[in-house]
């Protein structure tokens, strides 16, 4: 679903940034319910502790940079309180931490210790998930406001509203994303030395 995200997201309607919304919505509860399931039957293995990290890592870059580009392009997608659109910092600072824990996870498979994901590292993707689909649905919503000329006291309720809530789980995205790097380095640190994680 993560290529359609992508599509439909440069597609400049509310409709089809809409659709992007839901695909996206489908496409970050599956891995909650993979999840889910692989615990609940007792069926975690080494290959899914690999995987399901890089892929919540495509869907994050999928969504990210695009909602990047559309907010630096369109200044009135943009408009978050605090924030105003996604600043090339949070860019930089989300997807580094990214590269950086799956290059430490590469050195330590290759020296056979699977790392799965921490509570931290799983609180951080939910709230970034949080973060991405109200971040897709305030901008289309504001594409149809741009296009149809929306106005009045609902609609300046609901900027203030999506506004706000996106900025705030940014916010705790943020912190949650240094504080699981700052985790998952210090435990890296104990397996290249040799100790137990």
């Amino acid at each position: 679903m993560t290529p359609a995200v992508v599509i439909l997201l440069f597609q400049n309607s509310m409709t089809s940034r809409l659709l992007a919304f839901a695909f996206f919505v489908i496409a970050a509860l599956s891995d909650l319910w993979d999840g889910y399931l692989a615990r609940s039957r007792n069926q975690i293995t080494n290959f899914g502790k690999l995987v399901d990290p890089v892929a919540d890592k495509l869907l994050l870059v999928a969504t990210l940079i695009p909602l990047y580009l559309l907010t630096l392009r369109y200044p009135y997608l943009g408009g978050l309180p605090v924030y105003g659109g996604i600043p090339l910092w949070v860019v930089v600072l989300l997807l580094g931490r990214e590269l950086a824990i799956t290059a430490l996870r590469t050195v330590a498979a290759r020296r056979g210790h699977v790392v799965p994901a921490g509570t931290s590292g799983k609180r951080k993707a939910l709230m970034q998930n949080i973060f991405l689909g109200s971040m897709i649905l305030w901008v289309a919503f504001q594409t149809g406001a741009h296009q149809q000329g929306w106005d009045g006291p609902f609609w300046h309720f609901w900027v203030q509203l999506n506004g706000w809530f996106s900025t705030v789980t940014l916010t705790i995205a943020l912190c949650l994303t240094v504080y699981s790097m700052a985790e998952y380095l210090i435990s890296f640190r104990r397996i290249l030395a040799g100790k137990p994680a």
